[in-house]
């Protein structure tokens, strides 16, 4: 385990420095949003809020300066002229956000969009909505092909299923969309309610606020500063899950992840006199300006805000911070008072500035509570830049983290020993249980069905196996495959791993 971690905080460095090796400024983005709601369905049941929550959510990404479109009640043929116009705003390095709230209808595991003239159907004519409707990995397609840098996808539309009918079958499927669990790079995705969940429009009859509980609460979160979007998508799940608690209803959303980096569309800006210098245009994982803050034309000169990897060990967390521009000093604090510590150096020329390098690295004990670095650090010019707010949040980052090795590893998940029988080991998930909720296998099938028996995380030494725990699992020595699915604590889905002798 020691090994495991050295190396790993050995890539965490590795991709500082390369980070940190950058010449160029980040390309300045674009940012466009769609937003669509349907209400009016003609041959299925109407919805009353869906065009408010796409009313709500255009406001709020304006405020965010996005360039939105919004559309209402679109037909499989103003749909389709919707998505040509999105097509045509973004191009390459653009940053793309795209909202769907109506009916959706998951058919063998794909996602669709219903349009408001989409027909009735019955058992057997899933051929008529498939058809009718608008894949939703078809959207994701069309964004890549634009070359956008980010593709955020959110979709409030687990509804109840809008074919059934009273004394007839109902279409193949049933309440909620399945899950999106193979995006491709640069594509972060966010349901309003987990697989074979529904989503709900109000919490009571006396309920009368205007929007779905998703969408209020997902639109307030978009607004905090500072929250990167597993933040936002987290608080979320939280909020709107506490919510359909009371009145006993399961609705967890779930978020589906392929960013490289931290996103942030609200951050916190430096504090800058009336007379400063414009603020510079966003940056892909910079933290950008508050939405009080107003746009201004930009500047030739670039403040490149830090990132943070935090890494969870045995001796508590490692913090790498990442910097685009050139460095002769980073220092930090925790909080808005106290003095700022320095990092120290490498013992590394950085080759722009001929000098050495510094430290991107802090270390932080494993009870570190959360709260805001303060960061800042010295320019190639001689001059302070920052701080820049950084939160950090111990069971997110410790979750995010052990996800991040889970996808890693997956090779890894299950392996095979012969011994008095077959035993099948899963130490390798056991290692890393804090991010996983639920673990399912399935003996000779792809139907993971059976709940692997693990202890509960111990965020004291998270990595660490209990003595008397048991990681292994005793099979009949004729068994050919397992299969592996994982439910992550942050609701989200992997896809089935298979594994064979």
């Amino acid at each position: 385990m020691k090994i495991l971690l050295s190396l790993r905080a050995a890539l965490a460095l590795s991709l500082a420095l390369a980070l940190l090796t950058l010449a160029a400024p980040a390309r300045a983005e674009k940012r466009v949003a769609l937003v669509i709601g349907n209400n009016d369905y003609k041959n299925v049941p109407k919805l009353q809020k869906a065009v408010n929550d796409a009313r709500t959510m255009g406001d709020t990404l304006k405020q965010l300066g996005f360039s939105v479109m919004v559309a209402e009640n679109q037909t499989r043929q103003s749909f389709s002229e919707t998505l040509l116009a999105f097509d045509a705003a973004v191009g390459a390095g653009d940053t793309a956000f795209f909202f769907y709230a109506g009916h959706g209808f998951e058919i063998a595991g794909q996602n669709f969009l219903l349009p408001t003239d989409v027909p009735a159907a019955s058992e057997g004519q899933e051929e008529l909505v498939r058809d009718a409707s608008v894949l939703a990995d078809r959207i994701i397609e069309r964004l890549q092909n634009k070359n956008v840098r980010t593709a955020i996808l959110v979709f409030d539309a687990c509804r109840n299923n809008p074919f059934e009918r009273s004394g007839t079958r109902a279409l193949a499927g049933g309440g909620g969309l399945a899950p999106m669990t193979q995006l491709p790079e640069g594509v972060f995705s966010v349901f309003s309610a987990g697989p074979r969940q529904t989503a709900l429009d109000r919490l009571s009859n006396n309920d009368n606020n205007p929007n779905s509980v998703f969408t209020r609460t997902f639109a307030k979160e978009l607004l905090q500063p500072g929250e990167n979007l597993v933040q936002v998508a987290q608080h979320t799940r939280r909020l709107v899950s506490e919510m359909a608690e009371t009145v006993k209803h399961k609705q967890i959303p779930v978020y589906f992840d392929q960013m490289v980096d931290d996103v942030f569309l609200n951050g916190v800006a430096k504090t800058e006199p009336a007379a400063a210098k414009p603020a510079e245009p966003p940056k892909q994982v910079a933290a950008l300006p508050p939405v009080s803050v107003p746009r201004t034309a930009p500047s030739n000169d670039s403040v490149n805000a830090p990132i943070a990897m935090f890494s969870r060990h045995n001796g508590g967390w490692t913090v790498v911070f990442s910097i685009a521009d050139p460095t002769l000093g980073i220092s930090w604090r925790i909080g808005d008072n106290g003095e700022f510590r320095e990092t120290g150096f490498l013992d590394t020329l950085d080759p722009r500035t001929r000098k050495r390098m510094p430290n991107p690295s802090i270390e932080l004990a494993a009870d570190a509570p959360a709260g805001t670095f303060q960061v800042r650090y010295v320019d190639a010019s001689g001059e302070l830049q920052g701080p820049f707010p950084i939160k950090f949040d111990p069971e997110a980052a410790l979750i995010h983290d052990q996800r991040k090795i889970l996808d890693m590893t997956a090779t890894s998940w299950l392996s095979f020993r012969e011994f008095n029988g077959l035993l099948v080991y899963y130490t390798q998930l056991m290692s890393y249980r804090c991010a996983i909720r639920e673990a399912r296998v399935g003996v000779d099938t792809t139907v993971p069905d059976k709940v692997l028996k693990m202890p509960p995380c111990d965020t004291r030494d998270p990595s660490a196996i209990p003595h008397d725990a048991v990681p292994y699992l005793k099979l009949p020595p004729e068994t050919k495959s397992v299969s592996v699915e994982l439910t992550y604590r942050d609701g989200s889905v992997s896809e089935i791993k298979s594994f064979r002798r």
